[in-house]
């Protein structure tokens, strides 16, 4: 609507992992049949077929959700020219030396059989004792323990050392005792050789810096193969790992039969016995601690030493962080700035091999029966093509092509790898290298901002390396969608909210067929089900789009996580409701005879016109700095105060008796078309579909023929309306507003619901005076009061008529002599005011709270007191009035 060029470009990733195990838990759901009963290319063809029935519906979503995308451009990570990037990423990196195969200790879920990356290792803080139902074990697991455990000293029959460890299961895999070199219990056992308590091998006893003498004993087992900080450890000692833990989380052949084969949780109850029966254990103690669990699949991640592919991450990282740091790249909102210093800071190589079948498969090919030279590694090349790799491998092994035998890697590439890609593969890398210097990747669906800020870093970091450039100059990173409780949605929470339920409504009994539909766990379909009934025991009421739209914009893109309530959006399909009606009274009152002048021409002839067309203008300038600065709340605040409050609460009530008037005034009608063309435009981005509808149904505009439609028409600039905006006008009337605000609350206090009656206005300054003076009609108009009139300074109140101060220097007077029947009133009043006393002495008899909980109760204990004045005030001049005889003079003329 500005006239910019823009692009959105539709797209998702494939979702390895996450897609995977939908189709697995399908595959078994309905058929019994595991992943490995079938072959890799059948197991892919049911990915893809579920793709194609399911993989769309981000898609559909986007549409309902009337986004502007260039859906030509559409692609996916799994197509052709994605592969192609991500073959040709990974061969570069791998010829720069970035790129490498190594064993290392990777996060593993025994549950998927895969390594996964650090995004997705939850670290869950535990207090204390906890148990935690897991997959494939058959009883719940207690974790938040330390056991202690002792290890005898060799050849000294009464001596120990004592250790505490939250992991037994791991003691087959211990090679070493270590204590701090200047912790004084243990000095006289340097060198010495410890018994270990199930194998009785002899470990050593070794000395290292790192180990926290306070901490539990002071005496840690050294367990390299499954724990980060014990593998840096046994490198600097020199110590040999072993592996007790397979991929599928059972104990390896190396803990002998008593152990091999069981699951990890069950061996570690038979350790624990083992231990008692020998007389080793030496008790346990509740000990909070944070335990490391795979978000895919709920599982706690092991530390395996595997060998897998790695991208060596520190230099680029470097790249990015001084990036940022320099104001080269800036991220949007700012502090995600610490979040990605930090993550930069303490950046790891990446490993980027998944154990999976559905992904891209990596382009690398083991030599079978080869080494690399001068080395007893396995023998590995990587190309583009099988034919690519043969010749790597002919001149690394100086041995004709034909003759090699060449396996490719099964695994596939971790999904970030081939995202992180996704807008240079988008829009033509390899092929050519786009000019991305002032693109903004808008959103990455289903996350939050740091799922985001990890994608976001890992696409820097690639495109800066393979193109030779900083990708971007500016990020945005969106907020995440939770539901109202502010949890994060999940399909075993049963809290989704599918954008289409909102826009066109469900009965609960849909929702619950598509739990029933879904791959959850009998428990946990139990478990979404209640609590899907609980949140909508009636189902989603139909809110519409633009309804759903303007919630999310006016929580702000810039803040923390958006809460969203279904509630929230009905509210905001009202105010729909009343744009709508505002154009259907505007447009009556237009009729079909007429002809909009230009705007430049447009001469308000009354001070309520010119009030609401300064409003329009200001709105104008709200809404620009909201779009300039990204703050969408701003822009929707603005909207909903100008639509309900200055045009349908005031300006059209103010205007429909002069609109009534035979001849009508030719400006006003003018007024309301320039109101509603201009306002429709503003409102157009965030509520298109309405926006579009009631523009269509305007009469044509003046200068040319009309934009097709209103997502082309130009977009109000605020300069173009500067010469509307009077801001002194718009405080003058902000006083007029508070008067009648007086007044509807004495009509309020006094049940006047159909009377009208005189109302005058008194002010000592002379400047007040005149402010009310321009403003009777529409002040009486809006206070639901008949005529309205001035009574001069010093005069005294009229007999029969109430008062109510509006400022120190004015009061209002209104008429009740013959409106209110005291004796009919005065029980009413005392109803009301008994109700309300109810309510104080209620809240007085409650403890003081803390924090806003007692800030909104001491808000309460004000305004009930204040009404509660009122009321009484109100009933003593009933009583006045019951009393006094009627003035014989009669009351002043208005």
């Amino acid at each position: 609507m500005r006239g910019d060029r823009v692009l959105w470009v539709p797209g998702s990733d494939h979702a390895g992992i996450a897609t995977q195990a939908v189709v697995e838990k399908q595959l078994w759901k309905e058929r019994g049949v595991r992943r490995h009963e079938l072959s890799r290319e059948d197991f892919l063809r049911e990915v893809w077929k579920w793709k194609e029935e399911k993989g769309g519906e981000i898609c559909e979503q986007l549409r309902a959700l009337g986004a502007s995308l260039d859906w030509d451009r559409e692609c996916f990570t799994m197509d052709t020219g994605s592969s192609v990037a991500v073959t040709e990423a990974f061969v570069r990196l791998y010829k720069a030396g970035l790129l490498y195969r190594s064993r290392q200790l990777v996060n593993w879920s025994c549950a998927l059989r895969s390594a996964i990356s650090d995004i997705e290792v939850e670290s869950r803080p535990l207090p204390g004792r906890t148990e935690l139902q897991l997959p494939g074990c058959p009883t719940p697991v207690s974790f938040g323990l330390l056991f202690s455990v002792a290890f005898p000293v060799d050849g000294e029959p009464d001596a120990e050392v004592v250790v505490g460890t939250t992991r037994p299961e791991t003691l087959p895999g211990d090679v070493a005792v270590a204590v701090h070199p200047d912790d004084s219990r243990y000095t006289h056992l340097h060198g010495r050789q410890l018994c270990h308590p199930l194998t009785g091998q002899l470990l050593p006893l070794i000395t290292d810096c790192t180990v926290q003498p306070h901490l539990g004993t002071g005496a840690v087992k050294v367990t390299p193969a499954h724990s980060p900080a014990d593998a840096e450890l046994g490198a600097r000692h020199g110590l040999s790992p072993r592996s007790v833990i397979a991929e599928d989380g059972t104990m390896t052949a190396l803990c002998e039969d008593w152990l091999q084969g069981l699951h990890r949780f069950v061996a570690r109850e038979k350790i624990l016995s083992a231990l008692r029966e020998r007389g080793l254990f030496r008790g346990l103690q509740n000990h909070p601690m944070v335990l490391p669990i795979c978000s895919r699949s709920g599982d706690v991640v092991e530390y395996l030493l595997k060998s897998q592919w790695f991208v060596r991450c520190r230099e680029m990282g470097e790249r990015a962080a001084k990036a940022v740091e320099s104001g080269a790249l800036e991220l949007s909102p700012s502090f995600h700035q610490k979040n990605w210093q930090h993550w930069f800071s303490h950046i790891g190589d990446w490993c980027v091999s998944r154990q999976l079948w559905w992904g891209h498969r990596i382009p690398a090919y083991l030599v079978a029966e080869e080494h690399a030279k001068g080395d007893t590694e396995d023998c590995w090349v990587v190309g583009r093509t099988e034919a690519e790799a043969r010749e790597v491998a002919a001149e690394l092994t100086g041995r004709p092509g034909v003759e090699l035998t060449l396996e490719r890697d099964p695994d596939v590439l971790d999904t970030w790898f081939s995202s992180a890609l996704f807008p240079f593969s988008a829009l033509g890398w390899p092929r050519k290298t786009p000019d991305l210097a002032h693109f903004y990747p808008l959103s990455l669906l289903e996350t939050g901002s740091d799922l985001l800020l990890f994608w976001v870093g890992r696409m820097v970091m690639l495109g800066t390396q393979l193109t030779g450039q900083l990708p971007f100059s500016k990020v945005l990173l969106h907020s995440m969608v939770r539901d109202r409780q502010g949890r994060k949605m999940s399909k075993s929470l049963g809290n989704v909210l599918d954008p289409r339920d909102i826009i066109s409504g469900v009965e609960l009994q849909v929702l619950q067929e598509k739990l029933r539909d879904g791959n959850l766990d009998p428990a946990e379909l139990v478990i979404a089900a209640a609590a899907q009934r609980k949140d909508f025991p009636h189902g989603i009421p139909e809110c519409g789009t633009d309804a759903l739209r303007f919630t999310l914009c006016s929580h702000g893109a810039l803040g923390g996580d958006l809460h969203l309530s279904v509630s929230e959006v009905l509210s905001f399909r009202h105010f729909c409701n009343k744009i709508w009606n505002a154009l259907r009274f505007i447009l009556n009152a237009l009729g079909e005879e007429f002809i909009p002048q230009p705007a430049e021409e447009l001469s308000p002839a009354s001070l309520m016109d010119a009030w609401i067309l300064s409003c329009l203008a200001r709105t104008a300038q709200d809404c620009e700095r909201g779009f300039l600065t990204r703050e969408l709340s701003l822009i929707t605040h603005a909207l909903h105060h100008f639509w309900l409050h200055n045009l349908c609460d005031v300006y059209l009530e103010a205007v429909k008796p002069v609109l009534s008037h035979s001849p009508c005034p030719p400006e006003p009608p003018q007024v309301l078309f320039f109101c509603a063309d201009i306002g429709l435009r503003l409102l157009a981005p965030l509520m298109p579909f309405l926006a579009e509808e009631l523009w269509q149904r305007l009469p044509p505009r003046p200068g040319g023929p009309p934009a097709p439609s209103i997502c082309v028409a130009p977009y109000p600039s605020a300069r173009s309306l500067e010469h509307w905006h009077q801001p002194e006008l718009e405080w003058r009337f902000s006083r007029v507003q508070e008067s009648v605000q007086a007044l509807r609350a004495l009509r309020a206090t006094y049940q006047l619901t159909k009377a009208r009656p005189r109302v005058l206005l008194q002010s000592s300054e002379l400047g007040e005076q005149g402010l009310f003076e321009a403003f009777l009609e529409p002040l009486g108009t809006l206070g639901h009061c008949g005529a309205v009139g001035l009574l001069p300074p010093g005069v005294a109140a009229p007999s029969g008529w109430v008062q109510a101060p509006l400022s120190d220097t004015s009061q209002v007077y209104m008429e009740l002599q013959g409106l209110v029947d005291p004796q009919t009133h005065l029980p009413r009043l005392a109803a009301r005011r008994h109700k309300l006393q109810k309510q104080l002495d209620g809240l007085l008899a409650r403890p003081p709270s803390e924090g806003e909980a007692e800030t909104q109760r001491q808000q309460r204990l004000s305004s009930l007191k204040l009404e509660l004045s009122k009321l009484d005030n109100a009933a003593s001049y009933l009583r006045q009035l019951m009393d006094a005889s009627p003035s014989p003079g009669g009351s002043p003329s208005p």
